[in-house]
């Protein structure tokens, strides 16, 4: 299966959104993007994993490196949004204590509507 990533940046932050499975063959994917979004220096990135079906050690291990490399720069990488079977691996392998993890994409981080 494909895995599709996009980023929105805004004030300071950004949300990653990935879709599909992650795993040995996608991961690569998932860390070119995080390599080109630290570049350009966000704050704080979310990623929103609802449209993570699977995620296996080897993603895991990309989110944990950006994570390690977002705090060397003093900045934050959290979880929105997992389903069950990826929150149940945030959860087995402890690293639901080690991510924030949001039950959803924190309101103050997406870009306001302009009505009219």
């Amino acid at each position: 299966m494909e895995l599709k990533v996009s980023t929105r940046s805004h004030a300071g932050h950004a949300i990653l959104t990935v879709v599909g499975e992650i795993d040995l063959y996608t991961a690569p994917r998932l860390q070119a993007e995080f390599t080109r979004l630290l570049e350009t220096g966000p704050d704080l990135v979310v990623i929103d994993m609802s449209g993570v079906e699977f995620c296996d050690s080897t993603g895991m291990n990309v989110l944990l490196s950006a994570l390690k490399r977002m705090r060397e720069r003093g900045g934050a990488l959290e979880v929105a949004s997992p389903r069950p079977a990826v929150r149940k691996i945030l959860q087995v392998t402890g690293l639901d204590s080690v991510f924030t993890v949001h039950d959803t994409i924190p309101a103050e981080l997406l870009p306001a509507e302009h009505p009219g």
